[in-house]
């Protein structure tokens, strides 16, 4: 039977980017092809020759450094939103200014034509889910509500969510409050549109910190561990702390979402 701390449990809200979709090795094999692609294309020998010279050497472990900058971008991006004061982006339009940022800095500008840069920066429409993403999150929806509480836009969370027959029956992004987690418009915005209490919804997430911020204003929290996804160290006090208030905790190789559903009954 679930934890007492989630006996009035309604709802669930879930992250998504690393949660319930695997983006590091979707991102890192969308990349690693389109620079296979681009050293073959008839236009690679129209290129600068330092630029072809430079593209032919990249290491092996180039396109996966160049994920995990990608992805810190967003963060980055993300957390230095004020909202009202910074202008309102998308994540699609970030992650596509981001990626011309990063191949610049790489010395990669011109490698990829305009419209591959379009497409490579849709890439986050198309991630892989989580073995255990679907089935679980279409068991926990026969009993709960179940949302997305995502800072990516509608619409990615719409291709997200029919690519991976993910499941969720509404979805809330960041784009309808105006604002990015952590920030309390979107926690507490989401408990609004499903017009439950905060101790009613349970905010579904592989990251402790989206978990803290959910917490501190009143819903509950459940804990799905996933592979590189936690910032915080498991040495850290606040990590140790977490152990004792998240309501329910599942361990990186427990079953993910499915063990969420199995443990709630």
């Amino acid at each position: 039977s679930p934890p007492p701390t989630l006996s009035h449990l309604k709802a669930l809200t879930f992250d998504v980017f690393g949660t319930v979709v695997d983006w590091r090795t979707s991102v890192i094999a969308a990349l690693t092809t389109a620079h296979a692609a681009a050293l073959t294309s008839p236009t690679f020998a129209l290129l600068p020759p330092a630029l072809q010279s430079h593209a032919q050497s990249l290491p092996p472990s180039f396109w996966p450094d160049f994920t995990s900058r990608w992805r810190s971008a967003y963060g980055r991006f993300t957390k230095s939103f004020v909202p009202g004061t910074t202008p309102w982006k998308d994540i699609d339009t970030h992650h596509h200014d981001s990626l011309l940022t990063l191949l610049d800095a790489a010395g990669l500008t011109g490698f990829f034509s305009p419209p591959e840069v379009q497409d490579l920066s849709r890439t986050w429409h198309a991630l892989r889910p989580w073995p255990d993403s679907s089935t679980g999150i279409h068991t926990l929806g026969t009993a709960l509500t179940v949302a997305t509480l995502s800072n990516g836009n509608t619409a990615l969370l719409a291709d997200l969510n029919d690519s991976g027959n993910l499941g969720f029956q509404q979805l809330f992004s960041a784009e309808h409050f105006g604002a990015y987690k952590p920030h309390p418009k979107t926690y507490l915005g989401a408990c609004e549109k499903l017009g439950l209490e905060p101790r009613e919804v349970a905010m579904v997430a592989a990251h402790l910190g989206d978990l803290a911020a959910a917490r501190s204003y009143g819903m509950r929290t459940i804990y799905v561990e996933r592979p590189g996804e936690e910032a915080w160290k498991s040495e850290e006090e606040r990590y140790q702390e977490a152990r004792e208030w998240v309501d329910l905790w599942v361990g990186e190789d427990e079953g993910g979402c499915v063990e969420v559903a199995r443990r709630l009954g």
